[in-house]
């Protein structure tokens, strides 16, 4: 990636997403951009590349790409197990992973492989 993490379209929809559900940007979200940096890089993709990879346009609006969720539902589950510390902390990585996605717009859940 050459430009900072937090000056993609996507992060900037979910950081905004995050302050509107808690009342204001979570006090930890420079950790959060870490991690999704971490998983960018992991995955090989920055994040507006990875949601427009779960997306498509019909003529109805946006249609979420099953494969595509999938891929990187797996890869956010291969991402988790290699975080390090306990199980909980791997849980909230993954978890935070999630959440980039989730808000916007692709639905996203722990164990989720079909």
């Amino acid at each position: 990636m050459g430009k900072s993490i937090a000056a993609f379209a996507s992060v900037e929809s979910w950081r905004r997403a995050l302050a509107e559900q808690w009342g204001e940007e979570p006090a930890d979200f420079e950790r959060r951009l870490e991690l999704l940096e971490r998983f960018c890089a992991f995955a090989g993709r920055d994040p507006d590349a990875m949601i427009a990879e779960c997306t498509r346009e019909v003529e109805s609006g946006k249609r979420i790409r099953i494969k595509a969720r999938r891929l990187y539902s797996e890869k956010i589950a291969e991402f988790q197990e290699s975080a390090g510390g306990d199980a909980r902390a791997r849980a909230r990585a993954g978890n935070i992973i999630r959440s980039f996605f989730i808000h916007n717009g692709i639905f996203m859940q722990a164990g989720l492989s079909q």
